[in-house]
C-alpha cells in the first residue's frame, strides 16, 4: 500500500512515517498545501491523509481540488480540531474520514487499511474522445483509425488531457503531472510540447480537438 501524509509538524509526520514503514505501508511526506497538491496531482496512491492547517491553504480546501480533478483514492482528514462543523466540512469537502489529534497510531492504521479496501471507480483502459482513442495501459493512440506515434512526453500530456476530457485544466496541474514539482511553470516548454502534440492529433484533421484557453489552460474535447 502506498499512501500521501500531507502533515506540516515534522515531529508527528516522522512518526506517522516510520510507524507505517514498520507496518509495511509505503509513505510518501509532503508539509505544504503546494507540496500536496502537487503530489496527489502526480503520483497514484491507495489512500491520502491530510492534515487540515497547512502553510498555504488547508486540507478541506486541498480535498476540494483533488476530487475536482476526478481523483477518487480515499481521503482521511486528520486535524486537532473536534467540533462537528469541522468534521462535516471534511466530509463535505470530498474527505472519506475524519482522525482527531491526538489519536492512537493503531487507530490510524486500522482506518488507512479500511479506506484503502474503498476502490474509487477505475477510469477505462481506452479513453475515446470523438474519433480519438488513447490506450493508457497500452500507450497506444489512434485517430479516426490511423495509429499515431507519440514521446513518452508527448502521451503523459495527451494522457492527462484525456482522463480530464472536457475539462479546463490549467498549466500547473499539467507540469506536475508531465514533469514533477520542481519544473518550473513559467518557462515555454508546455507550450512547445502542445504545439508538438497539435501537430500529431489535430494538424490532419478537420475537427480540432485541443484547444486553448488563454490565461485558463487547455481542453481536449470537440
Amino acid at each position: 500500500m502506498r499512501v500521501l501524509v500531507v502533515e506540516d509538524d515534522p515531529e508527528l509526520a516522522g512518526i506517522i512515517a516510520r510507524g507505517f514503514l514498520e507496518q509495511g505501508i509505503d509513505v510518501v511526506l509532503e508539509n505544504t498545501f503546494a507540496g500536496g497538491k502537487s503530489r496527489a496531482i502526480m503520483g497514484t496512491f491507495d489512500v491520502m491523509v491530510l492534515d487540515v492547517m497547512l502553510p498555504g491553504g488547508n486540507g478541506f480546501d486541498l480535498c476540494r481540488e483533488i476530487r475536482k480533478r476526478g481523483i477518487g483514492t480515499p481521503v482521511l482528514m486528520l486535524t486537532a480540531r473536534d467540533a462537528v462543523d469541522d468534521r462535516v466540512s471534511g466530509l463535505d469537502s470530498g474527505g472519506d474520514d475524519y482522525l482527531t489529534k491526538p489519536f492512537a497510531f493503531r487507530e490510524l492504521v486500522a482506518r488507512v487499511h479500511a479506506l484503502s479496501r474503498r476502490r474509487p471507480t477505475p477510469l477505462p483502459e481506452v479513453v475515446k474522445v470523438a474519433d480519438l482513442e488513447v490506450d493508457i495501459r497500452g500507450h497506444r493512440v489512434k485517430r479516426a483509425g490511423k495509429p499515431i506515434e507519440l514521446t513518452a512526453k508527448e502521451f503523459a500530456l495527451l494522457e492527462f488531457f484525456a482522463r480530464h476530457s472536457g475539462q479546463v485544466v490549467d498549466r500547473a496541474s499539467i507540469t506536475a503531472h508531465v514533469w514533477d514539482e520542481n519544473h518550473d511553470p513559467f518557462t515555454n516548454v508546455l507550450e512547445v510540447l502542445v504545439r508538438r502534440l497539435r501537430r500529431k492529433i489535430d494538424d490532419d484533421f478537420p475537427v480540432k480537438l485541443i484547444h486553448t484557453f488563454r490565461g485558463a489552460g487547455y481542453r481536449l474535447g470537440e
